[in-house]
């Protein structure tokens, strides 16, 4: 049976930035995802606000069928369940599959940007201009350009910390693991797109799944 779960790392890895890189990750050398062969997958984002985890799981859903967003099955209403009651709900509903996403902590770090001196991009051609007035532009340019020197700086990032989990929910248990460390977030969706792609990436790299 076709493998979804790397049908939707494949449709992912076309157009993607390159902010994110991984950190870390883990496989159970006893079950890889290619194994399973997920035919419906739960997809859970635990945020903050409810709005940033509707985007993150709607993202994540859209790419394939098999990928089902936890709000409409784990929300307000049932809460107050047990464990053992909540993974009821989702073997009633066939699930065999979980994808968690979760933030793990925010780093920043603060790297210094070299200033640059523009004077040595107008040294002149050639040496000293024969015409009327003895120099050519170039030369006139490079006396003076030292005043245009740009300083360096310091400039501060913020890198998010992803967890990424997969379950396996007719063997109970982890099977997949992997942190990610993204920069620059401007949007979530994209966002969730590299750290979809970076992992993939990392689960052909470890033979956690079989490249198409």
């Amino acid at each position: 049976m076709k493998l979804y779960l790397t049908s939707l790392f494949c449709i992912l890895l076309v157009s993607c930035g390159s902010n994110t890189a991984i950190v870390n990750s883990w496989n159970d050398p006893e079950t890889t995802i290619t194994q399973e062969q997920f035919k419906k997958v739960l997809v859970v984002a635990l945020v903050k606000d409810e709005a940033t985890r509707r985007t993150t799981e709607n993202r994540i859903a859209s790419a394939n069928p098999i990928f089902k967003t936890s709000f409409q099955y784990l929300n307000g209403t049932n809460l107050q369940l047990t464990n053992e009651q909540k993974l009821k709900i989702l073997k009633d509903e066939n699930f065999d599959g979980v994808l968690t996403m979760r933030l793990v902590s925010t780093e920043k770090e603060t790297n210094y940007v070299p200033g640059t001196n523009t004077s040595i991009y107008y040294g002149g051609i050639g040496g000293m201009y024969t015409g009327m007035y003895g120099y050519g532009f170039g030369n006139w340019y490079g006396m003076y350009s030292p005043n245009f020197y740009s300083p360096g700086y310091y400039q501060e990032t913020t890198y998010y910390m992803v967890e990424t989990n997969i379950f396996s929910l007719s063997k109970n248990k982890l099977i997949w693991t992997g942190t990610t460390k993204s920069s620059y977030i401007t949007d979530i969706g994209l966002t969730v797109d590299e750290i979809m792609k970076t992992l993939y990436k990392e689960m052909i790299k470890d033979g956690s799944v079989t490249k198409k």
